[in-house]
């Protein structure tokens, strides 16, 4: 192994190891401190409760870090043990068109990580939610819906690598900018469709039978300065016991949906609560500006991996004996995600930032913060969250703030 490759090695298992200890620390965190009552949280846990939350916690935990263990063998026997440069020369070998050989390429790996991914999936679904009450599915509505989920992706994912691959071909030296532009319009283009032809292959959508609820909703959100085109129930329950409401779409074609769970737990006051804090996102322009950073990181991003793929440096560190466009991707792709690592604590530092402006937004909104607490402390202990993470855990994967904090703060407000 020469020492470049040797290098990455070693920068891919530390960050790996990071994540698993990380994961470590947070497990024997809340086995630690788990039996305890954060402020806010009295009257909605018990010690009962608090012993589910702790459990549920760590048996996710620990399929989890199972599924990474296997994550990292697997890498290290793909990347860096020449199963790529075998499945490279193979399919190079096969002779296909070079557009049908690239997208191919690429989607045999996306079904060998689906494969490698049910296990866990099953596990998760059909033995940890169904121990703790969540599962409502059968096994053949889990089938059809993986079935639909990679036909969708083998479409989408088809479509996506087909225009990149062209664009490639046929403008080398500017294909980064090109793509960049069509992946932000196509982007936007799936943000106006997914609600009527993504979101419904999945769920069921129906008008709120509610109506002075969505009377209620709507003048709320006519306070904010936002206007939505429909209030929908989403049939949820056919799957899972969690409850949840959010935004989709943009544009004129933006709408609120209410998972039919959070209808049957929740108060109006708290539907409310939990909409105004949505509608603080739009307010404060969080996706936008999301979106904004985004695009700014994927277009240096497509910018280094052009400058990276002008020659063979990287598929000759990795032992690549028939360099193409197709490995090279992969590779540039690789060590992009080593590369962003050290970036995810200032990005969810940044996401929970906007959690909180959001809160915040909601309480000047509604007047009523500890509605909002009430919805947070309601939905933490319905969905059994852990109410303890660890700090570095955090820092390294909240995107929102932890729910004792926000409970805590709105009921100082």
């Amino acid at each position: 192994m020469n020492s470049p490759l040797l290098l990455i090695l070693i920068i891919f298992m530390l960050f790996k190891g990071i994540e698993n200890i990380v994961a470590l620390v947070n497990l024997r965190h809340i086995r630690q401190y788990g039996h305890l009552v954060p402020a806010g949280f009295a009257g909605f846990v018990d010690d009962r409760t608090l012993s589910r939350m702790r459990d549920y916690t760590v048996d996710h935990g620990r399929i989890d870090l199972l599924s990474s263990a296997l994550d990292l063998v697997i890498t290290i026997v793909f990347l860096f043990g020449g199963v790529l440069n075998w499945y490279n020369s193979w399919l190079t070998g096969l002779a296909w068109p070079p557009l049908v050989t690239g997208i191919s390429f690429f989607l045999f790996l996306t079904y060998a990580s689906f494969l490698l991914q049910i296990p866990f999936d099953l596990y998760n679904t059909f033995v940890i939610e169904e121990k703790y009450g969540f599962n409502r599915q059968t096994f053949a509505l889990w089938l059809a819906d993986a079935g639909k989920g990679l036909l969708l992706t083998t479409v989408i994912a088809g479509l996506l690598l087909w225009v990149a691959l062209l664009i490639i071909a046929a403008v080398p030296n500017y294909w980064w900018l090109l793509l960049w532009l069509f992946m932000l319009f196509f982007k936007l283009f799936m943000l106006y469709i997914s609600p009527y032809v993504i979101e419904p292959l999945f769920n069921k959508f129906t008008p709120i039978a509610d109506k002075s609820l969505e009377e209620k909703i709507r003048n709320l959100l006519a306070r904010a300065g936002l206007s939505i085109s429909s209030v929908f129930t989403m049939d949820a329950s056919r799957r899972s016991g969690h409850g949840n409401a959010y935004f989709s779409g943009i544009g004129h074609v933006k709408r609120i949906v209410l998972f039919d769970t959070l209808l049957e737990k929740n108060s109006e006051e708290e539907i409310l609560g939990i909409l105004a804090h949505e509608a603080g996102h739009w307010k404060k322009k969080h996706i936008a500006k999301r979106l904004v950073v985004m695009e700014c990181v994927s277009f240096a991003a497509l910018y280094l991996a052009w400058r990276f793929m002008q020659n063979d440096t990287l598929t000759a560190i990795f032992h690549i004996s028939e360099p193409n466009v197709y490995v090279k991707l992969l590779l540039v792709g690789f060590c992009g995600v080593l590369a962003a690592f050290p970036c995810k604590p200032l990005f969810s530092f940044a996401s929970r930032r906007h959690e909180w402006e959001a809160d915040r937004f909601a309480v000047e909104l509604t007047g009523n913060p500890r509605a909002l607490a009430r919805a947070l402390a309601r939905l933490g202990r319905d969905n059994l969250a852990n109410l303890h993470p660890h700090p570095w855990y955090i820092a390294l994967h909240y995107s929102h703030p932890p729910l004792p904090q926000r409970v805590r703060k709105l009921l100082a407000a």
